[in-house]
């Protein structure tokens, strides 16, 4: 996953500069240094290591993967650095996907926060060990999740390319604050409760001698989840607040753009719809 994005992305900042685009340099550093700089930290660092036998450093993972990582390469902007590098039948590919009911359905902020949610709630049951251990479980969270994060972080980020009205943007604003503080919830739950979740409670075979108990295990993946979660809604919270007020701007310049009588056909089209 790795290797492949970054050899896309330099391949798409190389076509945009033969097509005369210059793309920012530090857009580029952002994607490689902190977008994959950190996914590759917690896939080959310290959590991805030890993830199948600590808890805590599954969780830290997984909730930075689908809430920190996806942020960070989004700063790379690699939906407009397509754009700049497709030729016109890419563009129209590219829209064509980003159009597709399944990638709206997915981006749509009221929809990416309930599968986070649905994730966060399997650390509650035994399902947590299966995730943490089986080897193809793994694979698919290390690739799903990211992407899972992507498309709830680039509408927001690259909103050019997901168009909303503001008042769906003011929707998904509500949602998205209620829904960012839901997601605390299986934290919370895994810190309080006084008994093993996941029904293993022996340290693993291989564990070192700091490896910690499974009850306290469980209550540091609680208060990392706890944490994260809270901690990461304030710049989504700003990012789709400044959301917010370019689609207005956008609407109020179209609004400005028509004609006294568009207006007056606009207002009459209205108000038979009202009726």
């Amino acid at each position: 996953l790795i290797v492949p994005s970054g050899m896309l992305y330099g391949l798409g900042v190389r076509t945009a500069a033969a097509n005369g685009r210059r793309w920012p340099w530090w857009r580029t550093a952002a994607f490689y240094l902190l977008g994959l700089g950190s996914l590759t930290v917690l896939t080959c660092g310290f959590p991805g290591v030890y993830s199948a036998e600590l808890r805590w450093a599954f969780t830290l993972k997984i909730s930075l993967l689908l809430f920190v990582v996806p942020l960070l390469i989004g700063l790379g902007k690699p939906i407009t650095l397509a754009r700049a590098a497709l030729p016109p039948a890419g563009i129209t590919r590219l829209n064509a996907t980003l159009s597709h009911r399944l990638v709206r359905f997915f981006s749509n902020s009221m929809a990416a926060p309930l599968l986070g949610l649905a994730l966060f709630s399997t650390f509650l049951t035994p399902f947590f060990y299966t995730l943490r251990t089986d080897p193809v479980a793994e694979a698919v969270l290390t690739v799903g999740v990211p992407l899972l994060g992507l498309m709830m972080a680039l509408p927001i980020i690259e909103e050019a390319d997901f168009h909303r009205s503001s008042a769906f943007i003011t929707l998904e604003f509500v949602f998205v604050f209620i829904e960012l503080l839901i997601d605390a919830v299986p934290g919370i739950l895994l810190r309080l409760n006084g008994q093993v979740l996941d029904h293993v409670t022996t340290v693993a075979a291989s564990g070192a001698a700091w490896f910690p108990g499974a009850l306290r295990d469980q209550q540091l993946a609680g208060d990392l989840l706890w944490f994260i979660c809270e901690i990461v809604d304030l710049p989504l919270i700003i990012l789709m607040f400044m959301r917010f007020s370019k689609s207005d701007k956008r609407e109020a310049r179209s609004f400005d753009d028509l004609t006294d009588q568009e207006l007056a056909d606009l207002n009459a089209e209205h108000l038979r719809r009202g009726r």
